[in-house]
């Protein structure tokens, strides 16, 4: 879980003045990403994306000077404005004869720390949309005005209201419970998913930098969604190593599928590679798939260290599912797999069980409930053997329970 940090005052993690975030390299780097994204989608959908749901995460930002803030200004058409002491001051709209493309939406979510540590960031966000929104420009090159003044005389407000583009959780509250929710498996249907983040994450920031509540305007924005997005933050932490890359981008997207009826492309970024960074959600777990959860040089490596080691590769294999409950983006072959290499296997699977019966019985379950809710077909054949071995570990964890005399 990632828990709000305590940082020198106007200082983050690294010692660099926040106010002088995005730097010139990030949002160098920024821009660059943003057309390859704009390009991409373009060529992918047959038309120009018109909004773009944006992750933001307070450890990303950090370690990249800012990137993240770059890309979504850049969305905007938006610059920064450095003041005499090479400070980042102000935000203003670049002319749409230099831009030479639409403005494109923008929906933010930001996390607790990005939240807590980056509020001038938040600012700069938030006003760069409104300066769009209220640019006396054609529509047609103008997205976020456009969306805001439908936003505006759907909801009966003001267009500057309307045009609030930065969410989060409401002050002192972290996360969006999406993955907890997951966990259990106490959610009936993916609208849950979706309600969970909405409720938790549709609080604003407003132009005095005040939160408040904004579910309906959220929800508005989030219905003109073309594509998610978020950067991974590094090579030692993948989509699937952490529960919070599905609580966050699963999260949103689930909400503009059910605003929206279909799911929306869900795009990703290397934040550490230089070339080829844009990869689609789908990609991503293919290969962190095939590099890891299935790649006998790692779950050798997993199972060195014995009860943990297990419990790694069941952490694994319940955040791959994640990605099936949040976005449908887990192939049938990567549970096929989980099965073959780690349960059906009769020598493996006394591995595990010996070593953590709790994490293979989870591991199991997890199998069943991804076919059940319709995530895997499973055939009837890997069924009967999965559930037989599910109630035979069942068995086996009840009988050391009762030795123990729990």
């Amino acid at each position: 879980m990632r828990n709000p940090a305590v940082v020198p005052t106007g200082r983050n993690i690294h010692g660099l003045d926040p106010f002088r975030v995005p730097t010139a390299a990030a949002q160098d780097a920024g821009w660059q990403l943003v057309r390859d994204l704009i390009d991409r989608l373009t060529h992918e959908q047959g038309s120009m994306p018109e909004s773009i749901a944006m992750v933001l995460w307070g450890t990303d930002n950090l370690k990249s000077d800012g990137e993240g803030v770059a890309q979504t200004l850049a969305l905007f058409g938006a610059r920064v404005v450095v003041d005499e002491l090479g400070k980042v001051s102000d935000v203003a709209l670049i002319p749409l004869s230099e831009l030479r493309r639409p403005r494109i939406d923008a929906v933010v979510t930001v996390s607790g720390i990005f939240r807590d540590l980056l509020s001038h960031q938040m600012t700069l966000i938030a006003k760069a949309a409104r300066l769009a929104a209220e640019a006396d420009e054609p529509l047609e090159f103008n997205f976020v005005r456009k969306h805001a003044l439908a936003q505006a005389a759907e909801l009966g407000i003001s267009v500057a209201e309307a045009a609030t583009r930065v969410f989060s959780n409401a002050p002192g509250s972290y996360g969006a419970n999406v993955n907890h929710l997951v966990e259990s498996g106490t959610w009936e249907d993916t609208n849950d998913l979706a309600e969970a983040f909405v409720t938790r994450k549709s609080f604003a920031y407003g132009a005095q930098g005040e939160w408040r509540e904004a579910r309906a305007v959220m929800e508005s924005a989030l219905a003109t969604v073309d594509a998610t997005f978020q950067n991974i933050d590094s090579f030692e932490l993948g989509v699937s190593d952490i529960d919070h890359y599905y609580e966050y981008l699963g999260g949103v997207t689930r909400s503009v599928e059910r605003r929206r009826g279909k799911r929306p492309p869900v795009i990703v970024a290397e934040a550490m590679s230089a070339t080829g960074r844009l990869a689609s959600l789908e990609q991503i777990v293919r290969l962190e798939t095939r590099a890891k959860l299935l790649n006998p040089k790692w779950f050798e490596a997993m199972l060195a260290h014995g009860y943990q080691g297990v419990h790694e590769i069941e952490t694994r294999v319940g955040n791959t599912y994640g990605w099936s409950a949040t976005a449908d983006a887990v192939e049938g072959w990567v549970y096929n797999g989980v099965a073959e290499t780690f349960l059906l296997d009769e020598a493996m699977r006394e591995r595990l069980a010996q070593l953590n019966t709790h994490a293979t019985v989870a591991i199991a379950r997890r199998l069943l409930e991804a076919n059940h809710r319709g995530f895997w077909d499973a055939d009837e054949a890997t069924l009967a053997a999965l559930q037989q071995i599910y109630a035979d570990l069942e068995d086996r964890l009840e009988g050391v329970s009762r030795a123990v005399g729990v």
